[in-house]
């Protein structure tokens, strides 16, 4: 089912806002994945710098999520009290000048303090983006929008993965750094930058949107006005942080959300590490690799997102992907004798799995309306971020005892797959509620 009946002044209308608004907040995550997963690639020179192992770095990875669970709640509260332009200064100036500390660290307590204070500093920045774009775009734009932005993390791979790798390839000893050094300086800078100039790129509200003609902002009232109506039609949670807390579709959706953290950080986190045990040992090869199987990503995501939209239809999307990824990740190890495989494989997963992040907030957004949409999307996060911490402790530790990285990932997958089952189960009201409204857009 397509979206065929638009008037040429809406379609125009959104095109206009998203081509204001998405490719700063793309260029920004970007920046922010990079920042939070650089430690995937700085590991393969710091942990001999330093002297540790990988349970030491599961863990300082999984710091991150400690950090960014405490602090995310109450960062998606102050964003829907203070506008989006000064959440994205505080967030991304802080979280940049800490990655900028990181170049300084000689032990794992202090890499476990920075690795916690960055957590906290970018706690709320891809909830608080969620919630930012439901004031711009109706239900039955999300999906593709939501799309779009997530379309971020394997991009943050492609640019990401080359850029790490030449970084600590080519920068290595100059002025007396390390590559990894390098690599945390010359990467929290470009997020201090962003930061800054979210300042003059960003508008709060439509309504403050000087770049909106009256019209325009009329339509786009009446267009986001409708798209609660129909949400309310299916069973909404009431807009109150207290139901938002007591419902338990909530917090089943933040437990399905666990299961797709954990393969996300498998994902960028241990990649770089992966490439090398099966025989790639330049870390600049590694990187373009990455790169690689990033690319392969970004078109998977962009091409199940438009899938989803045009039939209006969610939950077989994410657990489709869901399964695809849990599925590749348990062939790893047999396929381990062969990079073009493990490659392949590694493709699926992250097109599938980044395609389940994208796609999964289209559920969870129509469960919520009005006040509860801060708080819901921070909820489902904030508990979604036991997942991070979780997942790279349980590799690290699983890979330091057996001296594989694929125990962990089966457990991860098969957690995965079991997160999956729950959903095709449990959330089906926003399915129907999408089909409602696309049926309601034909006409």
């Amino acid at each position: 089912m397509q979206n065929s009946a638009l008037s040429p002044q809406e379609d125009a209308t959104y095109r206009k806002i998203a081509w204001r608004i998405v490719p700063f907040l793309f260029l920004c995550y970007v920046v922010n994945f990079v920042d939070r997963v650089n430690i995937g690639f700085a590991k393969l020179q710091l942990l001999q710098d330093l002297q540790l192992n990988n349970e030491i770095f599961g863990i300082a990875a999984g710091m991150f999520f400690a950090g960014h669970m405490m602090f995310e709640v109450p960062s998606n509260l102050l964003l829907a009290r203070i506008g989006a332009r000064k959440t994205l200064l505080r967030i991304m100036v802080s979280w940049g000048a800490i990655t900028v500390l990181l170049m300084f660290v000689s032990n794992a307590p202090t890499l476990y303090l920075l690795r916690f204070l960055l957590g906290a500093a970018e706690a709320g920045f891809f909830p608080g983006v969620i919630l930012y774009l439901s004031y711009w775009f109706p239900d039955h734009r999300r999906g593709r929008i939501t799309s779009l932005f997530v379309v971020a993390l394997p991009m943050a791979g492609v640019i990401g993965g080359p850029l790490s790798g030449a970084i600590m390839g080519h920068m290595h000893h100059i002025l007396g750094l390390r590559g990894w050094q390098w690599l945390f300086l010359v990467e929290g800078v470009l997020a201090i930058l962003l930061g800054m100039l979210s300042l003059r790129v960003i508008t709060d509200r439509p309504q403050q949107a000087s770049w909106l003609t009256p019209a325009e902002k009329t339509l786009l009232d009446t267009e986001l006005d409708a798209s609660i109506a129909r949400r309310r039609a299916v069973d909404a949670v009431p807009a109150s942080l207290r139901d938002v807390l007591r419902n338990p579709r909530v917090y089943l959706l933040a437990c399905i959300y666990v299961t797709i953290v954990m393969c996300l950080n498998a994902v960028g986190f241990w990649i770089p590490s992966l490439l090398r045990q099966i025989g790639i040992q330049q870390i600049g090869n590694i990187g373009w690799l990455s790169g690689v199987i990033s690319i392969i990503s970004a078109i998977g995501v962009v091409l199940v997102g438009r899938s989803s939209d045009y039939r209006m239809e969610r939950r077989w999307h994410v657990t489709g992907c869901g399964l695809a990824t849990a599925v590749s990740f348990l062939l790893l190890q047999f396929v381990a004798h062969s990079a073009i495989w493990t490659a392949i494989l590694l493709s699926i997963a992250s097109a599938c799995i980044y395609s389940v992040l994208s796609l999964f907030w289209t559920i969870a957004a129509a469960y919520l309306e009005g006040g509860a949409a801060a708080s819901g999307i921070a909820v489902i996060t904030t508990l979604g971020s036991l997942g991070g911490i979780v997942s790279p402790v349980l590799i690290g530790t699983i890979r330091t005892h057996t001296g594989n990285i694929y125990g962990g990932l089966s457990v991860v997958a098969m957690l995965l797959m079991a997160g999956m089952l729950a959903l095709l189960r449990l959330a089906r009201a926003p399915r129907t509620g999408l089909a409602e409204a696309g049926a309601t857009r034909q006409h």
